[in-house]
């Protein structure tokens, strides 16, 4: 049950903090658009005068420099959400992300795309960590004890009409509803299925590759990942070595994190096709639509997977629309929060096209299991063929850190989104002013 509220509680500020991890020492993270990151949150703390200390916490991801805008677009957001009581918030989820969404002024900034969209995901998913920890519940049990009535309010279906209406929403969520106690206590019991990408990093040398490589299929792993896309000659190389590392029955997809053209795409991947990967992320530009269809006809049956950066539901509804992806790959940070990833889900269902969400950054692991394992529960109804992605990075800076056992997701059990930082942490990578900062000039 939802704990008890001053009737005049309210949220007191919309603190932005830039917090930054030097990744890029080791280069952890590294990709061919990437070479040296240094995974950075721009960390929002919603505070409210409750007198029981709740507070909403979330980050928007980046790699470095990225949190200069990154927080500037949430700091512009404070005016709109300073001030509004916590229990009409938390009644409500669906109408506080459309009044951020719907302002007018700061949707000539996108719509609904870029770093204030961003911002308005950050915010919106600290309101549901506020709504989940009063409600005592992780968010994907919260999710998943709301009727499919409650979660269709959550979603705005402007703009989508045309592919997915309310009313379908509403069946596919009502089809669902049978085993939805069985699904969770399967979940429970045996979690929900990883891959990783900690083996793949661009700057890894070829024997840490094998090493991390043959340490993820011990650890339960049926799946790896590799960044791919800067030199041919080398892609091909760590392909065949980390395809002699794992065996034949591991699949191997590979990252190109946006880095070719249509054409250069398809040869690329032609010539790592001997390897057998099993998809290829983020050919061209994810806004290249029809690139993607492209890629995908040329390349079948390397599937074609795409989420991370695609800015909206509106892209990813035209993705499916055109049969241009066969994964999507949804972020927990990258488009309007919990809220519009609920309307991707519900796309991807419409469209019979697995979903495996994109979890490579700083907190991004803790959030977006959330989203699956609702999905699982109350969408979707199966893990066949999906995977969460883990990387093996920077959890302990978090109070509720993903748990990996067996390859699998143990699901979270502490109330909240699992976003909520160390405040230890936070001042030790605080940018740039933390000591882990001041100790590099």
């Amino acid at each position: 049950m939802p704990s008890a509220l001053p009737p005049s509680a309210r949220i007191t500020a919309l603190d932005v903090l830039d917090v930054r991890f030097p990744t890029s020492e080791h280069l952890d993270g590294s990709d061919a658009m990437n070479p040296e990151p240094d995974y950075s949150a721009a960390y929002v703390v919603l505070r409210t005068d409750a007198g029981d200390g709740l507070e909403g916490h979330a980050l928007a991801f980046t790699t470095g420099r990225g949190n200069d805008a990154q927080a500037a677009a949430i700091a512009t957001l404070a005016p709109h959400v300073i001030g509004r009581p916590v229990e009409e918030i938390c009644a409500d989820l669906g109408q506080f992300a459309r009044s951020l969404v719907h302002d007018p002024q700061l949707r000539w900034l996108g719509p609904e795309k870029g770093a204030i969209h961003m911002a308005t995901g950050a915010v919106v998913n600290a309101a549901w960590d506020l709504a989940a920890k009063r409600a005592g519940l992780p968010v994907w049990r919260f999710l998943a004890d709301m009727t499919p009535e409650e979660l269709v309010a959550q979603i705005d279906f402007r703009w989508l009409s045309d592919a997915l209406t309310p009313d379908e929403a509403l069946h596919i969520l009502r089809k669902a509803e049978p085993g939805r106690p069985e699904r969770i206590a399967h979940l429970l019991e045996h979690g929900y299925p990883a891959y990783t990408t900690t083996p793949g990093w661009l700057g890894y040398t070829d024997e840490k590759l094998t090493r991390l490589a043959r340490e993820a299929v011990a650890d339960g792993f049926t799946q790896i990942k590799l960044k791919v896309g800067a030199s041919l000659d080398d892609d091909v190389r760590r392909m065949r070595t980390a395809r002699t590392a794992v065996g034949p029955d591991i699949r191997i997809a590979v990252d190109a994190n946006q880095r070719w053209d249509v054409q250069p795409a398809i040869d690329w991947m032609h010539a790592l096709a001997p390897y057998d990967p099993y998809w290829i992320e983020e050919p061209t530009s994810p806004d290249d639509i029809l690139g993607h269809a492209t890629i995908r006809t040329a390349l079948t049956p390397i599937k074609v997977a795409t989420g991370e950066h695609v800015a909206n539901r509106v892209v990813f509804k035209q993705l499916l629309q055109a049969r241009a992806v066969d994964i999507v790959q949804i972020d927990s940070a990258r488009v309007g929060g919990v809220n519009e990833n609920l309307a991707i889900l519900l796309l991807a269902a419409k469209f019979d096209i697995p979903v495996c969400p994109h979890a490579g950054g700083v907190g991004l692991c803790e959030m977006v299991q959330h989203l699956s394992m609702f999905d699982y529960i109350a969408v979707s109804t199966t893990t066949e063929n999906r995977v969460i992605e883990y990387v093996d990075h920077l959890h302990e800076h978090f109070t509720d850190p993903v748990r990996i056992t067996n390859g699998h997701y143990l699901p979270p059990t502490a109330p909240g989104l699992s976003a909520q930082m160390h405040p230890e942490t936070l001042k030790e990578y605080l940018y740039p002013d933390g000591p882990v900062w001041t100790a590099r000039v």
